[in-house]
């Protein structure tokens, strides 16, 4: 027995380093709460890994600093130590288990990705759209309309099939766990199954531009009923057919139209654009020097060709080259839903002469 007394003791001292460390884990690393099936083998994953981390450190450490106190030569003591050449057994279990540690947590992480990204009975659809600095939602199931903000039936699966508009985003809610890219000119998909009821925010994490920081959105996750009480409003919503032009104008500049709010305020608050309170007819100072008059003519050249007018103190290449084309798309959508011919760049300059 006094031959192991030092393992003894070590090892009692390793396991409560050990149980120590975990617990303090729990303070400095906690995690949100849980609101997501796909949150409960990720934690499940997370803890392993916690643990693990927790013994090692504390095996390194025990052994280090109790060699130290225990061991330590005398001060009068000047000979030399003995001649260790190696142990064979130790050499080699030191690399075989850490080996197979290592294989087990990746073949643990890899069940876990693919029980979470497997397809799941009853999944329903949402598009999600990422553009500098907004996100929007489509519904195609319940109606094809589309939402500034991600409202989700609690415990059913949903699969978010998400594309870029510009440069890559990335779509994280933090109590959901699972995290997803999305990139320009590609689809990627996200699982999520809700567990738990209430509002949570959506965040881009991926640096994406001067306002990655602003890009964030609402997540609401309802009961079944709310949830359809929602969608059943969300249709009820007036067609564009019945909508005045600064009502549709409204609805370009927020984020499940144009997504102009990204960088265009409605209360004077600077932004990575000028703000639209107070826009229309006002003297603009431009870049080159010169001055001009915001009327019709100079919101459809900064809209059609945003770099032919830059105004002083903002920076070219911010604003989409492509709203041209986007712009005639919609508006042959509208006509051929509706039948009627909307014009949305006049229908923005009605809105912004609102903003008085």
């Amino acid at each position: 027995m006094r031959r192991f007394r030092h393992f003894i003791i070590v090892a009692v001292l390793v396991a409560l380093s050990t149980v120590g460390l975990r617990a303090l884990f729990s303070v400095i690393l906690a995690l949100p709460r849980a609101s997501s099936a796909e949150a409960i083998p990720i934690d499940a994953l997370f803890n392993g890994h916690y643990w693990m981390i927790a013994f090692l450190f504390s095996l390194i450490m025990v052994m280090m600093l109790y060699a130290l106190f225990v061991f330590r030569r005398p001060a009068d003591d000047d000979s030399d130590g003995p001649y260790i050449h190696g142990n064979t057994v130790l050499e080699i279990g030191w690399t075989i288990v850490p080996t197979v540690v290592v294989l087990g947590f990746g073949v643990w992480g890899a069940i876990t990705l693919n029980d979470i990204t497997s397809p799941k009975p009853n999944e329903m659809t949402v598009n999600v759209t990422g553009q500098q600095w907004v996100w929007s939602f489509a519904y195609p199931e319940q109606g094809d309309f589309a939402s500034s903000e991600l409202v989700l039936p609690v415990d059913r699966t949903i699969v978010l099939k998400m594309t870029a508009e510009d440069v890559i985003h990335s779509f994280w809610v933090p109590e959901f766990r699972v995290k997803q890219d999305l990139v320009p000119g590609r689809e990627t998909t996200l699982r999520i199954t809700p567990t738990e009821a209430g509002e949570f925010a959506l965040r881009c994490a991926e640096i994406c531009g001067l306002n990655h920081t602003q890009m964030v959105a609402t997540v609401r996750v309802l009961d079944a009923a709310g949830f359809q009480a929602w969608v059943d409003a969300e249709n009820a919503a007036p067609a564009f057919a019945d909508m005045t032009p600064e009502d549709r104008g409204a609805f370009w500049h927020s984020a499940e139209g144009l997504g102009c709010v990204a960088c265009h305020s409605l209360d004077g608050a600077p932004g990575v654009g000028p703000t639209w309170q107070g826009l229309y007819g006002r003297q603009e100072e431009l870049e080159d020097g010169g001055t001009v008059t915001v009327d019709d003519p100079y919101i459809t050249t900064s809209i059609i060709d945003p770099n032919a007018q830059i105004t002083a103190g903002y920076l070219p290449n911010l604003m989409p080259q492509n709203y041209a084309d986007q712009i005639a798309a919609l508006e042959q959508e509208i006509q051929a839903a509706e039948g009627v011919d909307i014009d949305i760049i006049a229908d923005l300059i009605a809105f912004i002469k609102t903003l008085e």
